[in-house]
């Protein structure tokens, strides 16, 4: 293992010295104990000679071992090589073994030498006949190593999994085994959640680990399982003081507790090691530290990713919310509040608005109503691709581009012609619908223009219906074609009617159509005048925008929505 770290990090090597300090301290005070502990070796009695008679015999031997276990003869063909095996003895645990895998088949009795491969074929598939011939020719222990294998039931076929060991014993060899299932699923376990465990002798730096130790901490499968102190020496910097506080709590005040563990040769692999005191009896020092290790790299980097992306969210979710405050102001600043400014020109006027709570609050609807030095009263909705911040500047563009191009006294036909060229030079995302109209007070007559937008609705004696669409139909969307030109329709007002303007967003379904957005608009319309017919107040027409854009407004909604309802009244 590697030695204490090099470069700068003067902390870490105060750390790892700290650590080693603690360990060795420890390590004397079990020397100490120990010494203390043994008993004195004088008016002890000098043991005597092994007695020689009564020594137990072969078959005592096989059957005084705890595990099932089989004495065989290996058969060797005329090159030498084991090509058979025989059993010539078993202890009563093998009996009980195959009585307890086997209960619906007796187990016969042998009278003799019984080949081992004639009596479970699919043995010889399995790592044992290899075993066997490396203990026969070597003189060699061999195991344990899991062997399974199938053997014919009465019900059927049997899968059994052992821990096998074959070993010389005199001319012949001795197999045991013991249930290789418990092992395998703890081997399958540790693989499976990438767990281990070791344990620390603190007197003499012994090492007991399992099986998956190496491959849990990423360590070299024929590297020497390493002591605490190796374990710090490999250690990050940034795993040193958990790692010392963890020992610390342990050994000292005997403590169960656990550290995050990140070795120099894997530093992207993060285990978390728990660890508890081992002591050989309540109250004595701790002798050892037993620990678990777990491989927590994968979870800690999920935990990293939805930590970033929380943070993520909460800053989208403010920079959404600072855009909406910034939207909300913008639009404040720039959009009417009618009162009774265009009393003058015999109109009343209310306006609802929706935002889109999706989307910052806010979109790119807009309108305007203006008085012009020629008397016309200039009336626009329109509707601003997008939403948030990117909208409501488009929307102020045009909406500020419109009041100036007013001021020329051109007809409405020219002024939507100049306004779709203005939205044409700002760029390819800068794409509105609108409706450009001019209230002429004297004649009571309303000329409008429609560039891509729901054409107007009037309500005449309670009954809503479509203004009629200009000559040619409604033009292009603004800002989609330079050099469009469009044309006008005419309307004439009476004491009364009442002009309904709106974004499609009030209408507007995923998957609907056009017309059938229309005819709900039409039938919410009429049904809201005559549920709530508006009185000669501005205050009751509002009412009634507010009533119709309840009725239409849903969780179905996917855009802001605005109503702007104009009624003809008697001019002040």
């Amino acid at each position: 293992m590697d030695d204490l770290p090099s470069g700068p990090d003067a902390r870490a090597r105060l750390e790892l010295t700290a650590i080693r300090e603690l360990l060795k301290a420890q390590r004397r005070r079990i020397r100490s104990y120990a010494r203390e502990d043994r008993p004195p070796s004088e008016g002890r009695a000098r043991p005597r000679a092994l007695p020689t008679a009564g020594l137990p015999t072969g078959r005592e031997v096989l059957e005084a071992l705890p595990v099932p276990a089989l004495l065989l003869t290996p058969v060797p063909g005329e090159d030498g090589e084991i090509v058979d095996v025989h059993c010539t003895g078993y202890n009563a645990a093998a009996v009980a073994y195959a009585a307890e895998r086997f209960p619906d088949s007796p187990v016969p009795e042998w009278s003799g030498p019984v080949s081992l491969y004639e009596r479970f074929p699919s043995l010889y598939r399995t790592p044992l006949p290899r075993m066997i011939s490396r203990a026969h020719r070597d003189r060699e222990h061999q195991g344990p190593q899991a062997v399974e294998w199938v053997a014919d039931g009465t019900s059927g076929p049997v899968r059994l999994i052992a821990d096998v060991r074959v070993g010389p014993c005199g001319d012949q060899l001795l197999l045991t085994w013991e249930r290789g299932h418990p092992l395998l699923m703890a081997a399958a376990a540790q693989r499976l959640v990438r767990t281990c465990w070791a344990e620390w002798n603190l007197g003499d730096d012994g090492v007991e680990p399992s099986r998956g130790f190496h491959q849990v901490l990423g360590l070299p499968e024929d590297a020497p399982p390493p002591t605490l102190s190796d374990l710090a020496g490999a250690a990050t910097p940034d795993s040193l003081p958990g790692l010392y506080q963890m020992l610390y709590e342990v050994i000292l005040r005997k403590r169960t507790t656990g550290c995050s563990l990140r070795l120099r040769s894997t530093p992207g692999r993060v285990t978390r090691m728990t660890a508890e005191p081992v002591r050989i009896a309540p109250g004595s020092l701790v002798w050892g530290v037993r620990a678990v290790f777990t491989d927590v790299t994968a979870e800690r980097r999920r935990r990293e990713t939805a930590d970033h992306a929380e943070r993520e969210a909460r800053r989208q979710r403010q920079h959404a919310k600072t855009l909406g405050e910034v939207a909300e102001a913008l639009r404040e600043a720039v959009l009417p509040h009618f009162h009774d400014e265009l009393a003058s020109y015999g109109l009343q006027a209310a306006v609802v608005y929706r935002p889109d709570a999706r989307e910052a609050g806010v979109g790119g609807d807009w309108y305007k109503a203006r008085k012009l030095p020629d008397g016309r009263l200039l009336v626009a909705l329109g509707d601003a691709r997008g939403h948030g911040l990117a909208a409501v500047t488009l929307m102020a563009k045009l909406r500020y581009a419109l009041a100036g191009l007013a001021y020329t006294e051109q007809p409405v036909e020219q002024l939507t012609y100049w306004l779709n060229e203005t939205a044409c030079a700002d760029g390819i995302e800068s794409t509105a619908t609108a409706i450009i109209a001019g209230y002429h007070p004297e004649q009571s007559l309303l000329r409008w223009t429609c560039a891509g937008h729901p054409h107007p609705v009037l309500i005449r004696d309670g009954r809503a219906t479509p203004l009629p669409s200009p000559a040619g139909g409604p033009g292009l969307p603004l800002g989609v074609l330079p050099g469009t030109a469009y044309t006008a329709a005419g309307a004439q007002l009476r004491t009364g009617d009442v002009v309904l303007m709106y974004s499609d967003g009030l209408t507007e379904r995923r998957g609907s159509d056009p017309d059938q957005d229309t005819r709900r608009f039409l039938d919410a319309a009429t049904l809201a005048y005559r549920t709530t017919a508006p009185g000669s107040g501005r205050d009751e027409l509002h009412r009634y925008a507010e009533d119709l854009v309840t009725r239409l407004d849903g969780p179905h909604r996917t855009d802001d929505a605005t109503l702007l309802a104009l009624r003809r009244i008697t001019p002040h």
